[in-house]
């Protein structure tokens, strides 16, 4: 890791504070090394995230360090933190996010180094696992829906006895007027 020096200038301190703002209002971030990307690839994926709620932004990973430090974030950042390192940030889903990303690197030349969501570290194939989830609201949809099978099954069971009796009655009141005839 880069030496840490006992006083920091200015500027740097200035960008070390915009990078905690900048931290301080993502929910969720997943880093990638972007070495090889041309301008238009690095667009179109910004484009893309965008998309998604999220923004990707080239760090210096010294300032990445100190700002996720000094905001309580796990250690176990620091390692994805050598070589040239962009960070999304995103402001919703992780899961989308991460999937743009997986999806971008099967065509470019990205890698995706790790990610901190719900401040627990995933490294890459976890970050990869994470993206073939389904992400939180068809979660919540399956969810809801396995809850409300049993309950729309009651509904049946329950509304099928009065259907039966009243079946029965105009059944029986049927063979009753054909035998009266």
């Amino acid at each position: 890791m880069a030496m840490r020096a006992s006083k920091i200038q200015s500027g740097k301190a200035d960008a070390i504070v915009a990078l905690k703002d900048k931290i301080g209002a993502a929910k969720d971030f997943i880093f990638a090394e972007y070495r090889g990307l041309t301008v238009e690839q690095i667009s179109a994926l910004r484009k893309q995230l965008r998309a998604k709620n999220a923004e990707f932004h080239v760090v210096k990973n010294n300032f990445a360090r100190i700002a996720f430090e000094e905001l309580g974030y796990p250690k176990d950042v620091e390692p994805v933190l050598t070589g040239p390192t962009a960070v999304a940030f995103t402001h919703a889903d992780a899961n989308d996010v991460a999937k743009v990303l997986i999806d971008f690197a099967k065509e470019a030349p990205i890698k995706v180094k790790g990610g901190l969501v719900d401040r627990g570290f995933f490294g890459p194939s976890e970050i990869e696992a994470f993206s073939k989830l389904p992400n939180k609201k068809v979660l919540i949809s399956m969810l809801m829906s396995a809850m409300n099978g049993p309950m729309q099954n009651l509904v049946y069971v329950i509304n099928a006895v009065p259907t039966k009796l009243v079946r029965t009655l105009k059944a029986v009141e049927e063979k009753k007027a054909a035998e009266a005839v």
